[in-house]
Parts: structure tokens; C-alpha cells; sequence
């Protein structure tokens, strides 16, 4: 089988990163060699000059070919999943030879993001690879997030990351360790395959972990069953973390709240925040709405969405929590295009304004920019015009819709 070998500058990846430090090698290969895949594939050998190489089993690149100093951890550059032969030479002599097989062996995936709406969307994607691999997968998370998963995923461990430097410590070693997340910059090729740019949210990982791309929706089992509401109701989310996630128009929670009852619904806003934003220019619940807000269990979150008659939200995390149990989902958005989040017919976006910024691979969303808006940062009259430019009017005729395509009327 010829092999190609990938030229893409050093062939050194990092042995260590901010949020990855892995220590030695901690399976023991014949003669001395040192080996895992935590944080890329990994060798330590012990003579001088004895020759490691690396071969993307698949692709046939070789992506590690070169004489190392004894001692010293050799790493891939790429950390995301790649089936990787790795073989080390004493000259001519083939020493050792492992081909990736996880096969029943304890690997690790740890979530770069806490925030509710990428768990939600990557947990599928995680499993999916624990499907394909075989192994004994643990994945660490927020202890606040293990509820949702524990039920619907019986056959991860849900581990804090406490728990996972303390499983660590113990001598239990990981075959495997992946970090899966959106990686800055956006354009950074070693721990991400692609631009998430251009990815939906659940095919950017499953590119990471390599499983096959496809919308996968979270295997949720809401707890508490029981109907807490007699009346019909619907559920709304209007906090975002970004400014530019925000529904802009100042017409329009009040006006489709007004009309939300006028159809016969209460109207549940279930944010953890009343009010969130910069001092000075809070974004606070619409008024008119009955304030289910606070610092509550997502399972109680999970139980009252899924008696609710739909869901009206952002692109939050509300929003994927409320398609998880099986909602129906209006989501209104500007600043990112319909493919990054999940499918919905109910989705709204105004493409007649300037719209789908985070998708733009010419700007990088800034997380701790608040007001991030790349387009018009200069211009304050036509800053998020995205959604200011989403009149209550169109959502009303998305939100109708849906009403008489489930007979809610």
C-alpha cells in the first residue's frame, strides 16, 4: 500500500497545552517504548536515533517520520481523532508496531465548553463515537449538566473533571483522551479538521472525532412526567451570553406575547437570568410574561418544556433543550445561519439585512466581547441589525403557523 508522506511544516506536535497536560506515556510497548493517544498519539523511546513513525491509517499520510532523543515525549501534531499507526525502528529493525484499536479500552472526552446548548448538541456526536469504537467512554461535564445525560446515556460515565485528575492519580490510565470544543482561532488546524465556521455545530465535532456528520438529536429522559400546568402554555427564553444573540426589536417579545395570549396561552419565561447584559444596558424579561426565571434544575427546565405546546427562543441553549424533549422549536436568529444550529421549520432569520456574522470565516466571534458585531462595531444606528430588522409581524406568521400544523388552535 503506498503512503504519502504530509508535509505540512515540523512534524512535532504539542506535548502540553493550557488545557491538556498529559504527563508520560502510560502504556509500556516491548524494549522500553512508551505509548498512548492522549492528546495526540504519543511515544517516548529509550535509545537515541531509534526512528518513530506515524501513519494515518485511512488516508495513508505519513504524518510522523523521524529519529528522536530518548526520553523525550514525542507527540502528533493533530489532537483531534486520527486512527494512527504508530511504529518505532532501531534501524532496518522494527521494534513495535500498534494500530489505534479503543476496542474496550477506557478513553476520555472532555467538553471545551461548559454552556448547556454545546453539550446538548455534542453528547449524540460523543456517543456515536463510543458506538464505533467500542470502548469504555468517559465524559467529563459540569456535575449541573450530568442529570440531563445520566438517563438517556447509560453506557457513559459522566465523570466532573476533578474526578477525572483524581482517576488520574490513581494509576487508572486513559487509551485515549480528546478535547472537542471550538478551537481559537477558528483557522487552528491541530485540534479541529475544519473551520466550525462552516459546520454546523454537531458535524464540527463529529469531524473531530471522526463519526460520520448528521443532525443527531440528544437522547433526553425527562424525570418528572407529570403535567405541573393545566392550562395550555408556551415557553419562551429571551437571555443570550452575546448581544448579537438577542431578539433586537423592541417591538417584538412584547407584541408576540400579546398575541401568544390572545390565542389562548400563557406565556413562561424560563431564563435562569431576569435580567443579563452590560450595566447600564440591561436586557430584562418582557414584562408581560410570567416569570418562571432563576436558578433551577435543568431536569425542571426539561419537564415544563416538554408539556409546553412549543418553544420560542434564540440560538441558546434553551432552545436545543426544548428540541432534546421533543418541542416543537421557534427560534429566531440573525447572527448565525439556519445550518449551525439543528433543523427546525419554525426557524427565523431576515436575510435581507446584514446576518450570519459567525459564520463569515473573514471575522471570528469574540465570546468576551459582549457587543461583539464585526460588520457595522462602527456604526451604532445599524449595529445587530440582524434582528432588529425581525419584525414581531414575521415571527407571528412563523408562531401561526406552527399553531395550526398542530392543532393547537
Amino acid at each position: 500500500m503506498s503512503e504519502t508522506v504530509a508535509r505540512t511544516g515540523t512534524q512535532h506536535g504539542l506535548t502540553e497545552s493550557t488545557f491538556a497536560r498529559p504527563g508520560t506515556p502510560v502504556f509500556n510497548g516491548p524494549e522500553g517504548v512508551r505509548f498512548d493517544f492522549n492528546y495526540g498519539c504519543r511515544v517516548q523511546v529509550p535509545v537515541d536515533g531509534w526512528r518513530v513513525r506515524m501513519i494515518d491509517i485511512d488516508t495513508h499520510n505519513v504524518v510522523f517520520d523521524e529519529a528522536v532523543e530518548a526520553g523525550a515525549t514525542v507527540a502528533s501534531r493533530r489532537k483531534y481523532f486520527v486512527r494512527t499507526r504508530l511504529q518505532v525502528f532501531d534501524g532496518a529493525r522494527l521494534v513495535f508496531e500498534h494500530a489505534f484499536d479503543a476496542a474496550g479500552q477506557p478513553v476520555l472526552v472532555r467538553l471545551a465548553s461548559p454552556a448547556l446548548g454545546d453539550s446538548l448538541a455534542w453528547m449524540p456526536v460523543i456517543d456515536a463515537f463510543r458506538e464505533q469504537h467500542r470502548c469504555e467512554l468517559r465524559v467529563a461535564l459540569p456535575v449541573a449538566l450530568h442529570p440531563l445525560f445520566r438517563a438517556g446515556y447509560p453506557e457513559l460515565e459522566l465523570v466532573s473533571d476533578c474526578d477525572t485528575d483524581a482517576i488520574g492519580a490513581s494509576g487508572a490510565p486513559y487509551y485515549a483522551t480528546y478535547h472537542v470544543g471550538l478551537f481559537s482561532p477558528y483557522d487552528e488546524r491541530d485540534h479541529q479538521p475544519t473551520d466550525p465556521r462552516v459546520s454546523s455545530m454537531q458535524d464540527a465535532v463529529a469531524y473531530m472525532l471522526g463519526v460520520p456528520p448528521g443532525e443527531r438529536r440528544p437522547r433526553m429522559i425527562v424525570a418528572d412526567t407529570l403535567r405541573r400546568i393545566a392550562q395550555p402554555y408556551v415557553c419562551i427564553a429571551t437571555q443570550a451570553t452575546a448581544q448579537c444573540k438577542y431578539w433586537n426589536n423592541p417591538r417584538g417579545w412584547p407584541t408576540l406575547i400579546a398575541h401568544l395570549k390572545q390565542r389562548g396561552f400563557r406565556v413562561l419565561c424560563i431564563d435562569r437570568d431576569r435580567e443579563y447584559g452590560l450595566p447600564g444596558a440591561l436586557n430584562r424579561m418582557p414584562a408581560d410574561a410570567e416569570d418562571f426565571t432563576g436558578e433551577r434544575p435543568l431536569q425542571e427546565r426539561a419537564s415544563l418544556l416538554a408539556h409546553a405546546a412549543f418553544f420560542v427562543g434564540l440560538g441558546s441553549g434553551l432552545s436545543w433543550l426544548a428540541w432534546a424533549v421533543g418541542t416543537p422549536v421557534v427560534m429566531i436568529s440573525g447572527f448565525s445561519h439556519p445550518k449551525t444550529e439543528f433543523h427546525t421549520p419554525w426557524r427565523v432569520i431576515n436575510f435581507h439585512p446584514c446576518n450570519s456574522c459567525f459564520n463569515d470565516t473573514a471575522h471570528q466571534f469574540d465570546p468576551d466581547d459582549f457587543n461583539w458585531c464585526p460588520r457595522r462595531a462602527g456604526n451604532g444606528m445599524q449595529r445587530f441589525q440582524c434582528t432588529t430588522a425581525i419584525g414581531p409581524e414575521f415571527v407571528i406568521e412563523t408562531v401561526d403557523r406552527l399553531i395550526d400544523a398542530h392543532g393547537f388552535a
